[in-house]
């Protein structure tokens, strides 16, 4: 797989099919409507694009649609906070390994250590 494609293209191989709701940000705009995603019915809750939103109507019904936009945040920066973790904490933006079993190698040991970093609290108890 290219590093140049998209994540709605490759989307439908990321689920296992028992998903009853997907979160996006913008760019995964249209993922319903794709042929692969048709079967089971799932609510694809995908973020409105910032230039579309930044017009949204100062009355009661865009207040709404502005509400709705930061609950679908707000879910997303939970999924996206151990990432954070992974590129800033150990610095892991680039893969600099040949080899796919490397970079697995290294992917899976970092996964471990973040979670084990957004847990530290909870393990160390109060020391």
């Amino acid at each position: 797989m290219s590093s140049h494609v998209s994540d709605v293209v490759v989307a439908a191989e990321l689920l296992h099919g028992e998903e009853k709701v997907i979160y996006g940000d913008a760019g995964d705009q249209g993922l319903e409507k794709r042929e692969e995603m048709a079967g089971p019915e799932v609510d694809c809750r995908i973020a409105m694009r910032h230039g579309k939103r930044r017009h949204l109507p100062d009355d009661g019904e865009g207040a709404v649609q502005r509400w709705v936009e930061r609950a679908k945040a707000h879910v997303r920066a939970k999924v996206e906070h151990p990432f954070r973790v992974l590129k800033q904490q150990f610095g892991f933006r680039k893969t600099r390994r040949r080899g796919l079993a490397e970079n697995h190698s290294k992917v899976m040991v970092l996964a471990a250590l973040t979670n084990l970093f957004l847990g530290r609290k909870k393990l160390l108890g109060n020391l």
